[in-house]
């Protein structure tokens, strides 16, 4: 991006010839020396005017020459004036386009511009609109404009040098002399236009158009990578859902089938375990792809142990969660613990004896949450460990101990990590066959795609 930065600034130093105090400086040096020049002739020409002139000649002669030989200069400062500002709009444009970064926008480019207004759309109305106009297309107006309409329909820039009676809030004609509306785009669509606004006809020329082209080309790329990041998002979120969709089926029919059996020989924990279930389910639509504090994923994952402590036995499941204080309020991928669990409870536990399983979460390092799973359970050989979380191994066997749906919950877990939790996050396992298992899981959760939100 910043390579794509220079290469606007100089291309917009280049359309504009010389900075603006450079020109007005020429002018104003040309038109005393016309203006001396006449008066000497209607008054007559003494030795001190001659001096006069001679000196306002020279300085005009320099400034031009000055203007001639040092363009790269003036090129320079107006190439970092062109991407600071570019800079600041693509910071502001990071959250998508709405009411507020719209108005940013537009007070931003105001002062870059000729515009007496600067406008912008989405696909309906006017977001926000800074300047004399602003009274005329406050927030949420509706679109009135043909030529906002083409250009939204069409995609391509329009400009008009005419007088042109539009509808405004305030009144029924407001007559605008001159404007440039350009499309902002995502995916070669557009989703919304930048629209300026000017007081003169001649206002509206090659630098002014290259301006307006050049901002909305740097909007639209920030947007098409809002669009992005979005879809990144809802995809981790669909795929949260698909794991719970995968093994939660095996839980809820066993559970079910348990629950039934208790109503004859335990009524009353049927009912404290229907009420469990309940619950359990609940918290578990509700927090569907969405971040949540450890200690309500811990919870949840306590719940689970309940159910399947009433279908093994209670003592056949002993656990033990160590949290440490902490990591109790940091916030975790939801349904990130208890796949973990459910495959130690469904692949590591023998035919007899009890099955220890210890949950650990720690924080190693800001921005960080070590969470482990460990099991006492059948363990599993190296080469099945390797490729439990190995995305390019394939189908882990059937035939050793953890190897069938571990495997395909595990992996699910292990893309979900790189996909969306960046490259400095891992899923790791050490498991010896006949002692147990460890499943260890370094979440690097600043990076993440998955953001904070449905928090209760």
């Amino acid at each position: 991006m910043p390579a794509d930065l220079k290469k606007y600034g100089e291309r917009m130093a280049a359309q504009s010839g010389v900075l603006p105090g450079f020109r007005l400086f020429s002018v104003v040096c040309a038109l005393g020396f016309i203006a001396f020049c006449a008066y000497t002739l209607i008054e007559g020409l003494d030795p001190s005017a001659a001096v006069i002139a001679s000196a306002m000649l020279f300085v005009l002669l320099v400034a031009f020459i000055y203007l001639c030989l040092n363009p790269d200069t003036l090129r320079s400062q107006y190439t970092e004036q062109a991407l600071s500002t570019a800079s600041e709009l693509l910071e502001i444009a990071k959250s998508g386009l709405n009411e507020e970064s719209a108005r940013a926008i537009c007070c931003r480019l105001l002062p870059e511009t000729r515009a007496m207004a600067i406008a912008v759309t989405d696909e309906n109305c006017v977001l926000a609109c800074v300047g004399e106009l602003e009274g005329d297309f406050p927030s949420g107006s509706l679109i009135h404009t043909p030529a906002t309409r083409y250009v939204l329909e069409h995609g391509v820039a329009q400009s008009f040098t005419h007088m042109v009676d539009v509808k405004s809030e305030r009144t029924e004609h407001r007559a605008i002399p001159a404007g440039i509306i350009v499309p902002l785009k995502v995916r070669d669509k557009a989703v919304g236009t930048l629209k300026f606004y000017y007081r003169r006809s001649h206002d509206v020329n090659r630098t002014q158009y290259a301006l307006a082209s050049g901002f909305a080309e740097l909007l639209s790329t920030q947007l098409n990578i809002h669009e992005l990041e979005l879809q990144d998002e809802l995809t981790a979120r669909a795929e949260v859902r698909a794991l719970q969709a995968q093994i939660n089926p095996h839980f809820l029919f066993n559970t079910l089938n348990t629950i039934a059996a208790l109503t004859r020989t335990d009524p009353l924990r049927a009912r404290g375990l229907l009420r469990e279930f309940s619950m359990f389910y609940r918290a578990t639509l509700e927090n569907s792809g969405s971040m949540i504090p450890l200690t309500r994923e811990v919870e949840q994952t306590s719940r689970y142990l309940l159910f399947e402590k009433a279908r093994f036995g209670d003592d056949r499941i002993v656990e033990t969660m160590d949290i440490s204080p902490e990591a109790r309020d940091v916030l975790v991928p939801s349904f990130v613990i208890q796949p973990l669990v459910e495959n130690a409870v469904r692949h590591g536990m023998r035919d007899e004896g009890a099955l220890h399983i210890t949950v650990r979460a720690t924080v190693p390092e800001e921005g960080f949450i070590l969470i482990e799973v460990t099991d006492d359970g059948v363990g599993m050989d190296e080469s099945t460990a390797s490729r439990l979380f190995s995305l390019d191994a394939g189908k882990v066997s059937t035939d050793a101990p953890q190897g069938g749906g571990a495997g395909v919950a595990m992996q699910n877990i292990s893309e979900r990590i790189e996909r969306f939790y960046g490259p400095r996050s891992s899923a790791h396992v050490d498991s010896v066959p006949g002692q147990g298992t460890t499943i260890s899981l370094k979440l690097d959760l600043e990076n993440s795609i998955l953001s904070p939100r449905d928090i209760e």
